[in-house]
């Protein structure tokens, strides 16, 4: 048996007929959901009440509103931010001033409201892309800073795949195996559902063999318990335990994070026109994105969700299936919105073992810097030019080196940024520094030789 030939990329998935592409969005919801739901059970353990629930319906009506702000062009998903986790975790320990003698759910109230001034920061961002132009801006983001950005993207996912797929190691590889052979070897809807099937078939794997365990479904009814099937969202049934709150404090906290994700969202949405093939940053336009993401992250935050952020992991997905059709993660928007008046149904994926997840990373995260390999490539990016290999080598030494972030103090308050906020901020500067930079949207280049710092 020979592999089956690569196929043109699917780009109107209503090609397939309804059904097949009501199992794409299943497929994308599945891809995000462990992730998107892990952010409350972390920040719950910190010790603030972040509600499951409510991120899930902000990951789903943030998707849409962002579909909307892109005019329905860019395959994205937006799914709850880890960039944010050391936010939450300072807000839980802030014992002064008014906090001393906070209870936990107000203090996230007032973490939330930092969200939402974070959120606002991509608008004006937006707003500055919208008045000096993109062609600008992305002359500071050449293909020698994004790729390398989107390279650590994934490799920064790859220790929680190792670590999830730890748990069961010959499970883990079960779900890999299924997903390699129904890939490569696969035809038809086989070939494009080889996430949701490595998911299912692990899944199959681990109920005979009882690796499954039920007991979080114990107390499941219909409208009450503590897994009730149905169940109204915190910020319909209470309001005013979960609207937002403002103070200069929790605001200094939370909102330096909007620059970290701001350089993920670039990166991400960098990786995202490389998968697809479409340049998104030009068309429908990085103002536009920067636009959805962040109002959708001030609106999560306003109603006492988490911040939003373009998932790595439904990029990882679109390159797999090669399905680039938006409407499919449309679909996955509404699964999430739909699920997220069913507490029961969060309990039941969390039944998937972790090493169910970790083989299914252990694919897409990979992925994800294979595709910030492919963007340098095809953009020709020389690296026998020194001024490039400088500025890949420190984004690369950064991204991976401070993996604890880098925390400094400003003004009386503490300030972290992530590793991948540092490297690329590094790459950034070093690219606006160096001489050479001759990088401009929609053109390619080995750069300006009378300015190169030397060849290799």
């Amino acid at each position: 048996m020979t592999p089956s030939a690569p196929s043109q990329p699917i780009r109107d998935a209503r090609t397939l007929g309804v059904p097949k592409m009501l199992i794409l969005g299943l497929q994308h919801m599945f891809a995000m959901f462990g992730a998107t739901v892990l952010v409350p059970i972390l920040v719950q353990s910190y010790g603030l009440p972040l509600n499951t629930q409510t991120t899930l319906f902000f990951a789903g009506f943030g998707t849409l509103f962002f579909h909307f702000c892109t005019k329905l062009r860019v395959p994205a998903f937006l799914g709850s931010s880890f960039a944010f986790l050391g936010g939450f975790a300072a807000m839980a320990n802030l014992d002064s001033g008014i906090y001393a003698t906070m209870e936990p759910g107000e203090k996230l109230q007032y973490a939330c409201g930092g969200i939402v001034v974070a959120g606002l920061l991509y608008v004006i961002l937006a707003a500055i892309v919208r008045t000096v132009g993109v062609q600008r801006v992305m002359h500071f983001l050449p293909p020698v800073v994004t790729g390398p950005i989107i390279v650590l993207i994934g490799l920064n996912l790859a220790p929680s795949a190792v670590s999830n797929a730890s748990t069961c190691w010959w499970l883990a590889l079960v779900s890999m195996g299924i997903i390699v052979v129904a890939n490569i070897w696969g035809k038809g809807m086989v070939k494009i559902l080889p996430i949701l099937l490595g998911v299912a078939g692990g899944y199959v794997v681990a109920l005979v063999t009882g690796q499954v365990d039920f007991s979080g479904l114990a107390d499941t009814t219909l409208f009450s318990g503590t897994n009730p099937v149905l169940g109204l969202q915190p910020f319909l049934a209470d309001p005013g335990s979960s609207i937002a709150k403002f103070d200069p404090s929790a605001i200094l906290v939370m909102a330096p994070i909007a620059i970290a994700s701001m350089m993920e969202h670039i990166g991400d949405i960098s990786a995202i026109s490389a998968t697809v093939g479409e340049n998104f940053i030009e068309r429908p336009g990085l103002h536009r994105t920067l636009v959805g993401d962040g109002v959708a992250t001030a609106l999560a935050g306003f109603f006492g969700g988490p911040a939003n952020t373009t998932y790595g992991e439904n990029t990882g997905v679109l390159a797999l299936s090669r399905v680039h059709d938006p409407r499919v993660v449309r679909l996955a928007a509404i699964y999430a919105i739909v699920l997220s008046f069913s507490p029961a149904f969060a309990h039941l994926v969390n039944t998937i073992p972790a090493a169910i997840i970790g083989g299914v990373s252990f694919i897409l995260y990979g992925m994800i810097s294979a595709i910030g390999l492919r963007n340098i490539v095809e953009n020709h990016v020389d690296f026998t030019n020194s001024r490039n290999l400088i500025i890949a080598a420190v984004i690369l030494v950064c991204g991976l080196g401070f993996t604890d972030g880098l925390t400094f103090h400003l003004g009386g308050m503490t300030i972290t940024l992530t590793s991948l906020a540092v490297a690329a901020i590094a790459g950034i500067v070093l690219n606006a520094i160096l001489p050479g930079n001759d990088f401009h949207v929609g053109k390619s280049g080995s750069g300006d030789d009378t300015a190169t710092l030397g060849r290799y």
